[in-house]
């Protein structure tokens, strides 16, 4: 079990912004998995790897592609209270969700 969080490149974010976006990517698609999945990946150590789309757009069409696979998801649209307009697409979490399911979506994608 791990997650993967997916961050839009486009938007070149800060460091700090960047990690605080990815936080919230990461608790938002916690709390969207199943109770069992959420103890399966806590007794796993909790991995987690961050990775590159290249906009908004593909982050959408991630979470379409990841919601059809009933992967647990969160979409984070940025509050507009430091460095980027208000509902800016800025990440998605995926999973905890085997990884054998989350890499025919992200295995492709670059690392951050």
């Amino acid at each position: 079990m791990k997650q993967v969080i997916v961050v839009n490149r486009l938007l070149a974010l800060p460091k700090g912004k960047l990690a605080a976006q990815v936080a919230h990517a990461a608790v938002g698609a916690f709390v969207a998995a199943s109770p069992q999945a959420q103890i399966a990946w806590m007794q796993g150590g909790m991995p987690k790897i961050v990775v590159y789309a290249e906009d908004g757009e593909a982050l959408m069409q991630l979470e379409a592609r990841a919601r059809a696979l009933q992967i647990p998801t969160c979409l984070v649209h940025d509050a507009g209270r430091t460095v980027i307009p208000a509902g800016t697409l800025t990440c998605l979490g995926l999973g905890p969700a085997s990884a054998d399911t989350l890499a025919p979506l992200t295995g492709e994608l670059r690392l951050v």
